[in-house]
C-alpha cells in the first residue's frame, strides 16, 4: 500500500483478515511480524504519535466530562490542563463546525450517538494532527444517521488535510469516503485489488445516487467476491 499524502484511504475485507491489525501497524501500536510500514519515509513505531489522532466505532467519552472537556482531554494529557485551557477556542470552533456547539457543556448521557461521534471527531481534530485512523467510526449508528456523518466527516478532514485511514464493513461507505479503497483477501489477508475513486471533493451524501456510485459499489463487490469474500454489505 502507498497512500498519498492528504488523501483517503478505505480498507474493506472480511472479519478477521487483519483491517484493524494493519491499522494498528500504521498507527506504530503494532510492530509487524514481516515487511515495513513507513509514515512520511519513517518507521511506523518510531513516528511522533502526538500526530496521530484516533477514532473508534464507539466515541468511549468520559461521562463525568463535559462535551467541550472530552474534546479537550488528548491535549490535556499530552500537554497539562493550562494548555489545555488555551485550547478552548479552538475546541469550541471545532464543535461549532461539526454543529455541536451549543452543547459543549453537555455530557455524554445527554448527546445523541451522532453528536457523541461529531464530538469525538472533534477531539481526534483537537492536536492537529497529520495522520487520521479510524476503526469502524460510525458502524454503531443507524443508515440515516450514519450517512449524515460520514458526510460530516469528509468535509472536516478534507478541511484539515491530514493523511487519513479507514476501516469500514460498508461498501458504499468505502466509496463516498475514499480517494482509494484496498481490497483484502480473507485470512491470511492480503492487498487483493486497489480501486480508486474519481468523485471530486467536497462530496455531497446525493452522490451516492448517481449510476457511477452504483456502477463503483458494484466493482468493490465484485472485487470482493473474486478475492473470496462474501461477507461484506
Amino acid at each position: 500500500m502507498d497512500i498519498p499524502r492528504g488523501t483517503m484511504a478505505a480498507i474493506i475485507g472480511p472479519s478477521g483478515c487483519g483491517k484493524s491489525t494493519l491499522l494498528y501497524i500504521v498507527g506504530g501500536l503494532l510492530q509487524p511480524s514481516e515487511g515495513t510500514a513507513l509514515v512520511e519515509g519513517q518507521p511506523a513505531m518510531t513516528q511522533d504519535r502526538r500526530k496521530v489522532g484516533y477514532m473508534f466505532q464507539q466515541p468511549t467519552l468520559l461521562a463525568w466530562r463535559t462535551t467541550l472537556n472530552n474534546v479537550l482531554l488528548p491535549f490535556e494529557i499530552r500537554y497539562g490542563k493550562k494548555a489545555a485551557s488555551e485550547k478552548r477556542d479552538d475546541a469550541m470552533k471545532l464543535l461549532e463546525t461539526t454543529g455541536i456547539g451549543e452543547f459543549h457543556q453537555s455530557y455524554p448521557h445527554q448527546l445523541s450517538g451522532g453528536m457523541a461521534q461529531r464530538a469525538a471527531i472533534c477531539r481526534m481534530l483537537i492536536t492537529n494532527p497529520t495522520l487520521l485512523l479510524l476503526d469502524e467510526p460510525f458502524g454503531a449508528l443507524d443508515e440515516l444517521t450514519r450517512d449524515a456523518m460520514d458526510e460530516e466527516l469528509g468535509r472536516v478532514v478534507e478541511g484539515s488535510g491530514a493523511t487519513s485511514f479507514v476501516v469500514t464493513h460498508s461498501i458504499p461507505e468505502a466509496v463516498f469516503l475514499a480517494d482509494a479503497i484496498y481490497v483484502m483477501t480473507p485470512r491470511p489477508g492480503r492487498i487483493a485489488k486497489v480501486i480508486p475513486i474519481p468523485f471530486p471533493r467536497p462530496r455531497s451524501i446525493s452522490v451516492t445516487t448517481t449510476s457511477a456510485f452504483a456502477e463503483l459499489t458494484g466493482a468493490v463487490r465484485n472485487a470482493l467476491n473474486e478475492a473470496g469474500s462474501r461477507e461484506i454489505t
